[in-house]
């Protein structure tokens, strides 16, 4: 009965967070640029805009392609509250991105390619640390299971065994959030670029539904993020949430004090980071449990 209460909650309840976070992102933004900024609502309003304006597309593969996106980005939150396996979540996560690759190519478009062509490259570099990820939680005591069900019924947070995880986990947050200075294929904010790499041909009301579909991310990643704090004591989920909610306010500090570095320091230092914090804990639970 909670696995659905929490798939409930989630279909219904994580847009309208990863809205609002959206909106304070900017805000937030705003105010460490020396700038008042616009409403918190701004993304709602800007999203309700969207789907009011005349249906254009390039090719009419893009909608099915969004769609499909959506509908895959949220089952993997859906499987996430059900408890499932973590590891079949990030595997469709993942799976979920390629049908945004394909909405960019399909275009034709030179700059909507070059954006495509980036997102590529950002998932070489993030996606070693996110199946790293799900080996740490596997790996670590008492239970080995993938099972998010099981995972949070552990007596002590699994930060404690996964330290490292953690570290490159958040590190890869930096590109799945899409922030400087790792925001290659497209820009959330205007002082980037005037084009938008990858969503460049999208339309409007595709990218609505590309915005709508990566607020249901967000909810979903910093979800994650809690998996490492919470454990069997109720108390814990409160100690989740604030973990969480200073993750994401770290990736927009990140965000507003970094510049967008080039495609090969993005692998380079990716792995490095992933090799050095999620590789020797990785070694330190196989030799140690």
């Amino acid at each position: 009965m909670s696995s659905v209460i929490a798939i409930v909650c989630f279909l219904v309840l994580a847009p309208f967070l990863g809205g609002l976070l959206d909106g304070l992102d900017r805000k937030i933004s705003a105010r460490m640029q020396g700038r008042i900024g616009p409403p918190v609502l701004q993304p709602f309003y800007d999203v309700r805009k969207l789907f009011n304006k005349q249906t254009i597309v390039v090719n009419k593969a893009q909608t099915f392609l969004m769609l499909t996106y959506m509908a895959v980005q949220i089952f993997v939150g859906v499987l996430f509250f059900a408890g499932s396996d973590i590891l079949m979540c990030f595997f469709l996560l993942s799976t979920g991105a390629t049908f945004l690759v394909f909405a960019g190519s399909v275009t034709h478009s030179p700059l909507s390619t070059l954006g495509t062509n980036r997102e590529l490259l950002q998932m070489m570099a993030y996606e070693p640390a996110v199946l790293l990820t799900c080996l740490g939680f596997y790996l670590a005591p008492p239970d080995h299971t993938f099972s998010v069900s099981e995972l949070i019924q552990t007596p002590v947070s699994l930060i404690l065994y996964l330290p490292g995880f953690f570290v490159a986990f958040v590190f890869i947050l930096t590109i799945k959030m899409r922030k400087s200075p790792f925001d290659l294929a497209t820009a959330h904010h205007a002082h980037q670029e005037v084009v938008k790499g990858i969503t460049t041909e999208l339309g409007a009301k595709n990218f609505a539904i590309y915005t709508i579909t990566e607020w249901y991310e967000k909810v979903f990643l910093l979800a994650v993020v809690a998996l490492f704090i919470v454990n069997d004591n109720p108390l814990s989920y409160i100690a989740a949430v604030i973990v969480a909610l200073a993750v994401w306010f770290l990736e927009i500090l990140i965000d507003n004090t970094c510049a967008r570095v080039k495609w090969d320091v993005l692998l380079k230092v990716t792995w490095v980071v992933t090799l050095l914090a999620a590789g020797v804990n990785m070694l330190i639970l196989m030799l140690v449990f």
